[in-house]
């Protein structure tokens, strides 16, 4: 039988470019990454000194319909340009080393604009070059189902080379999207909030605990990349803060803070080391609120977001786990490789792993914040009880009760509150006692849930002289009998409406009656 010649359709040019991402706004995480491993090797190669030396700037013009990224490492030889960036998945790069190692990424922005163009200059040479792919002609022969070309045709017919005059000084890489319509491409706010996180950048300078991080990752000799990166002229930073708010950007309050924040490694059964991270320690009042871009523990591997924020829900007990914290995820092992989708790693022996051990460490996260959860409503047990006795002696002493029933009856919810309360302060006594000596976060949970100024329950009790003053008593105008109707009456507003209304009407009426 005679051989038969190998083809590759069109068809693969769409799925590994067209195709590839879900979310448009994954094409910026690809530009960076590749930007970075430049930056990366013109430090090995002596250009820059440090990784602060490089620089990646965006800019995106919605009334242009444009975008680029620059950065202003190594750039491409003349002679490399067309076999690097024509060529599909024949990446040289070491995906042990690299951030962006499949050859495919750079092609994203096809799918979303008229026309692709690299343009790049290597030191040394007297020449810029420029690679512009047809997004919209190649988007037409992929959709012309009557025909079959073959891939590296369809390349080569669509992509165009030349090349300029530039200064032998001059170094970068540009990628340039023309004709963008996508819109949340071009929304520049979005774009500079989406890469708070996902790109590899210096925390905030607001994020206090920064230091404890890069502690942790000194004595591990593991080195956090981050680059200067900016989007139109504004300079990306984590988003971490010391606050938890609730609400929209519009209205928020604050609703926790962060206390502190815990590191931890996740090692396989020979101590290998194959990830570490950090966590923030709040109070734990409940589900971070999605105004707090930097909610849940994010995988990261080289310093670069794996895929969104809720990529290890499914390792938590329950799936909302995450969303109690933030934190960081650092993939270290080199057999922990990004899918090409970078949404997840693949599947190997190293994988199951790291998710095996982790899990571990998450059930200790799960149970950190179901014990806040106990601690805060037996503390919350010991307030109520406090509140209402201060408010039983204000009633009491300065006319608040209706009649004699409504005192009898709030001495009741006393008595049931001192119960529940001291039923509380049992539980708050054995949950200490419970708290080992390492578990350092549970006793910070402890200390920052549970009042230092907490009384014996035994000893609290209500000022009650046995002659209350009641509602009716200012009334002055009407008679002794009339007061007590109008106290009965009282009686019937407190049965049928809320307190907060029953309060209200009764000051209308006491009002009109003086």
């Amino acid at each position: 039988m005679a051989k038969i010649e190998t083809k590759i359709g069109k068809d693969v040019i769409e799925s590994l470019t067209l195709g590839m991402y879900e979310d448009s706004r994954f094409i910026f995480r690809e530009y960076i990454q590749n930007s970075a491993d430049q930056i990366d090797k013109a430090v090995e190669d002596g250009l820059f000194e440090t990784l602060r030396d490089g620089r990646i700037e965006i800019v995106i013009q919605p009334t242009s319909e444009l975008i680029s990224i620059t950065d202003n490492a190594t750039g491409i030889s003349r002679n490399e340009v067309q076999s690097i960036l024509k060529n599909i998945a024949k990446s040289t790069k070491d995906r042990t080393k690299n951030k962006g190692f499949r050859g495919i990424g750079r092609l994203g922005g096809l799918a979303y604009a008229d026309k692709l163009i690299f343009e790049t200059s290597f030191k040394g040479e007297d020449v810029k070059t420029y690679l512009t792919w047809d997004a919209q002609e190649l988007k037409s022969i992929i959709n012309n189902r009557s025909t079959k070309e073959d891939a590296t045709i369809i390349i080569d017919q669509v992509t165009t080379f030349r090349e300029e005059k530039e200064s032998s000084e001059m170094h970068y890489f540009k990628v340039t999207l023309q004709g963008v319509k996508n819109k949340a491409l071009l929304d520049k706010d979005d774009i500079y909030n989406y890469l708070m996180m996902v790109a590899p950048v210096p925390y905030s300078k607001g994020f206090f605990f920064k230091d404890k991080v890069y502690d942790k990752a000194r004595e591990l000799d593991f080195n956090i990349d981050e680059y200067l990166i900016y989007v139109n002229k504004n300079q990306v930073l984590k988003s971490y803060t010391m606050s938890i708010y609730a609400g929209d950007t519009q209205n928020k309050k604050k609703i926790d803070e962060i206390h502190d924040i815990e590191t931890y490694e996740i090692r396989n059964s020979n101590n290998q080391l194959l990830a570490w991270g950090w966590y923030a320690v709040s109070n734990f009042t409940k589900v971070l609120p999605a105004i707090n871009t930097a909610r849940c523990l994010r995988l990261r591997k080289g310093n670069i977001q794996i895929g969104l924020e809720e990529a290890l829900s499914k390792l938590f007990k329950e799936s909302r786990g995450t969303k109690y914290f933030f934190g960081e995820v650092h993939a270290i092992s080199p057999e922990l490789i990004p899918n090409s989708r970078r949404d997840y790693f693949t599947e190997n022996k190293t994988l199951k792993e790291f998710e095996k051990f982790i899990k571990i460490k998450f059930v200790e996260l799960h149970n950190l914040y179901h014990f806040s959860s106990r601690v805060r409503n037996s503390q919350k047990k010991i307030d109520d009880l406090v509140d209402f006795t201060k408010v039983f002696e204000e009633k009491s002493k300065n006319g608040g009760f209706t009649d004699e029933k409504e005192k009898a009856n709030f001495i009741d919810k006393f008595e049931q509150k001192k119960e529940k309360a001291a039923s509380a302060e049992a539980e708050l006594k054995k949950a200490k006692e419970k708290i080992s000596s390492t578990d350092t976060s549970k006793s910070k949970v402890f200390e920052n849930v549970v009042k230092a100024k907490n009384r014996d329950i035994s000893k609290v009790k209500i000022k009650d002289s046995g002659k209350s003053k009641f509602i009716t008593d200012d009334i002055t105008t009407l008679s002794r009998k009339d007061r007590k109707l109008v106290s009965r009456i009282f009686g019937v507003v407190d049965i049928v409406l809320t307190p907060d209304l029953a309060s209200l009407l009764k000051d209308k009426i006491k009002e009109e009656l003086r």
